[in-house]
């Protein structure tokens, strides 16, 4: 991994770890003013009718992760500029423009990415994704105001902007809508719970978790004989339509990360894998045959299980690349 990826890639681990930190803290304090139910989580303030929508300024490299209006104004020229979008793994995010005052002839743009992408590496795969990349893009300077509501197929999204002249800008608000069946997720916390449910339809999915962890398969249901089959490079499902596969890496695109294992048959677990790389993806591909499910729980690890990684399936050779 170049140092430049490195950098900004881990840019994406600062903004996630403040999600849950003292960023986080000041947004939902800052919030707070607005709606003060809003101290007892984000869910709530969605399910409020009527509650008063959330403002703030946008930066030139941002994290949102609440629903609200953000507004960008420039200072002064602003050329390298993008904001995260992530909401909760079962919701999709809708960018509506209210206000975009930007000179698309001179240069400027505003974009907005279907997923994320760094360097090339995108999120979901272009493996994973219905859209071709090609699709996935939504330029402003294309088409104005003609297009002016777009929701993201996942919970995550991207917006690129470059504004030259200082008080040039736009302003846009964030919604999120229920998803039923979410296929494509980053995780918003290095820990939880997830069932990933694929009823009926020949697609892949990727369950991504941006940290070193630890994951314990409870259950998986694929419509095959029970058995489990833990991967070797050169081994694999063979022929079956139907299985989940672990992956690791240091970037954020599934479709370059490592194959670690591969879980070929329903089974009622735990197995249990330590994964030591900077990306951990739980990864289904379903041929439309079955309803497949898979439910897996996972933690970060701990410093100490980094530094003595012999053992307990932790990845020496994620560990070699950090």
């Amino acid at each position: 991994m170049s140092p430049s990826f490195k950098l900004q890639y881990h840019f994406i681990l600062i903004f996630l770890m403040a999600l849950r930190g003292e960023n986080r803290y000041l947004e939902l304090r800052e919030a707070a003013d607005h709606d003060p139910f809003l101290l007892f989580g984000a869910s709530l303030k969605r399910e409020l009718a009527g509650a008063p929508l959330y403002h703030r300024a946008l930066r030139c490299l941002d994290m949102l992760s609440l629903p609200g209006q953000f507004t960008f104004t420039a200072d002064r020229p602003q050329l390298h500029c993008a904001a995260f979008l992530i909401a909760e793994p079962e919701e999709f995010i809708t960018i509506h423009y209210d206000l975009v005052s930007i000179d698309c002839q001179g240069g400027d743009f505003l974009k907005v990415f279907d997923g994320w992408i760094l360097k090339g590496e995108k999120f979901p795969s272009s493996q994973d994704h219905p859209l071709p990349t090609t699709e996935r893009y939504i330029d402003f300077c294309d088409g104005g105001l003609s297009r002016r509501s777009i929701r993201s197929s996942q919970n995550v999204a991207m917006i690129f902007f470059r504004v030259h002249e200082p008080g040039n800008g736009f302003t846009f608000t964030i919604k999120t809508d229920p998803n039923l069946f979410p296929c494509n997720v980053i995780s918003q916390t290095p820990s939880g719970r997830f069932t990933l449910v694929v009823p009926h339809l020949r697609q892949n999915c990727s369950f991504s978790i941006i940290y070193p962890v630890a994951i314990k398969i409870s259950d998986l249901t694929l419509g095959h004989l029970n058995g489990l089959q833990f991967k070797n490079p050169s081994a694999g499902c063979g022929g079956i339509g139907d299985f989940v596969e672990l992956l690791g890496g240091p970037g954020l695109d599934p479709s370059k990360m490592m194959p670690l294992a591969d879980l070929c048959y329903s089974f009622h677990g735990p197995a249990q894998m330590k994964i030591g790389c900077d990306n951990t993806v739980v990864r289904m591909v379903s041929s439309g045959k079955h309803i497949n499910r898979v439910t897996f729980e996972y933690r970060q690890l701990e410093p100490y299980e980094l530094e003595n990684p012999s053992g307990n399936s932790i990845q020496e050779i994620c560990l070699s690349s950090r």
